[in-house]
């Protein structure tokens, strides 16, 4: 395995282990935003790291010539990225006081970390591909 691989996915643990820690600190408001905007912006600057050094995008767009689980990895990759700037919206709703989004908050939370789980799997096995 390339060193590029295991740094890439040494930060991604490190990532899904910032976001899990915030889901945990969830009642403490302002460390659970502090822990959540961190992991979420380093994985942003994961993603953008792992396309200035792979071109991800490149890759991404030959769907049809892809691995069924590469395509299955970037639509839950992409997913997953989208999904950050609405938990952003409701996340910042919810803290200037509108309680009315914290439901919908916590069910777009839940299905961005299982979504973002899955890709941190999911990268496994298209690396051994």
């Amino acid at each position: 395995m390339p060193l590029s691989t295991i740094i890439f996915q040494s930060q991604s643990l490190a990532i899904l282990c910032i976001l899990y820690y915030g889901v945990y600190c969830r009642r403490q408001q302002a460390k659970h935003v502090k822990l959540m905007m961190s992991g979420i912006v380093w994985d942003l600057i994961l993603v953008l790291q792992i396309e200035l050094t792979r071109g991800a995008i490149k890759t991404a767009t030959k769907v049809a010539t892809n691995p069924k689980i590469l395509t299955f990895h970037v639509i839950i990759a992409i997913t997953s990225v989208l999904l950050y700037f609405v938990m952003f919206y409701l996340g910042r709703k919810v803290l200037k006081g509108d309680r009315s989004f914290l439901p919908i908050h916590k069910k777009t939370g839940i299905l961005t970390l299982t979504l973002r789980t899955m890709v941190f799997i999911t990268s496994f096995l298209v690396v051994s591909h």
